[in-house]
């Protein structure tokens, strides 16, 4: 039996409105979503390392597999999605493709360096918390040009993005023939998706 899981993204949860929706939404279609929390552990030492391994060791008793990932959780969807054969198809919203470098400036991640954290404002537990700056040097080991296993994938990223520029999604796709691309009017929240958008992410669209 397919088995759906939602990966959050960075300072986020698994209560989050878009997991909410979307749980919603397959629940009307007699399917459950498996939402997974990477706040389990401490979000000051959060790594895309620690992420990968967690959601691997989650999937590994499974058969098949889909995951719906949320910007840094897109990411780190994809990453799994390269090494788990049982991952038969990714959706990712606005994923976080070369990140943290497309969100802070040079002077900004030269600061968090020197001070060793950095205060992120944690949407889900309604406070800032402090996250380590080996949070970067993780995330730059996680390169998209690296993503090579043809998984079916459809990538659903806001024209007004102003966190993860689109232009990181219209690159991935454009050099992988398995990579569906449907940009929306948006920003980085996704807030206000038509209804066929989420169509699009069960894949309605296709049946």
């Amino acid at each position: 039996m397919l088995q759906w899981f939602y990966l959050h993204g960075l300072a986020s949860g698994p209560k989050s409105r878009k997991a909410q929706l979307l749980g919603a939404f397959l629940q009307e279609r007699g399917q459950t979503l498996h939402r997974i929390d990477f706040n389990d552990g401490g979000f000051s030492h959060l790594t895309v390392s620690r992420q990968i391994r967690q959601v691997s060791a989650r999937i590994a008793q499974e058969e098949r597999v889909v995951l719906i990932g949320s910007s840094l959780g897109g990411l780190t969807a994809a990453w799994v999605a390269q090494e788990s054969l049982m991952v038969e198809r990714l959706v990712l919203l606005a994923p976080a493709f070369g990140f943290p470098d497309c969100w802070l400036t040079a002077g900004e991640l030269e600061e968090w360096r020197r001070l060793g954290d950095r205060l992120i404002y944690h949407y889900g537990q309604g406070r800032s918390l402090p996250l380590r700056y080996h949070f970067v040097e993780d995330a730059r080991t996680w390169l998209p040009h690296r993503l090579t296993r043809p998984v079916p994938t459809t990538i659903i990223h806001g024209r007004q993005d102003e966190v993860i520029p689109i232009q990181s999604s219209r690159d991935y796709a454009k050099t992988r023939s398995w990579v569906e691309l449907i940009e929306v009017d948006s920003d980085h929240a996704l807030g206000q998706l038509h209804p066929r958008v989420w169509q699009e992410v069960i894949g309605e669209r296709r049946q």
